[in-house]
């Protein structure tokens, strides 16, 4: 989705995550720059009316142990209206797409435990060792 197009996934994001509250203009100018650069991307899905149902963000980075370039999917969320009806399956189809088309051979993903079966129904592997630790850091 390019920079000019944002908002619309960017909404169901705010919807999904944050309970609409919009993300600051700040913000937002960061994720354009960021979308202009090639080191995010944001696929959408769309049902026949037009209207974003399905959305994917997608970083790109360089990793030492995998030799190479990955893809991190940072959020990811599908409308509860349209789940179930393959519209995950087909962003996940397009996030494949883009990382082969940007010689990307490792993508990963941090979820919920309710998403977890989903994704690796799909071929998503659990990384056994690997324990995800967080620190919030004041602004």
């Amino acid at each position: 989705m390019p920079p000019d197009r944002l908002a619309e996934g960017l909404a169901l994001l705010e919807e999904a995550l944050r309970e609409g509250e919009p993300v600051s203009a700040p913000f937002v100018e960061k994720l354009s720059c960021a979308v202009a650069r090639g080191d995010l991307e944001m696929l959408a899905a769309r049902d026949e009316a037009g209207r974003v149902v399905g959305v994917v963000l997608l970083s790109y980075g360089l990793n030492v142990s995998a030799g190479g370039p990955f893809a991190s999917i940072e959020e990811m969320h599908v409308r509860s209206g349209a789940r179930h009806q393959g519209v995950g399956r087909t962003l996940l189809a397009a996030v494949e797409e883009r990382c082969a088309a940007r010689g990307v051979s490792y993508v990963e993903v941090q979820t919920d435990d309710e998403a977890v079966a989903f994704y690796e129904t799909l071929g998503y592997e659990r990384e056994e060792g690997v324990l995800l630790l967080s620190r919030g850091l004041p602004l």
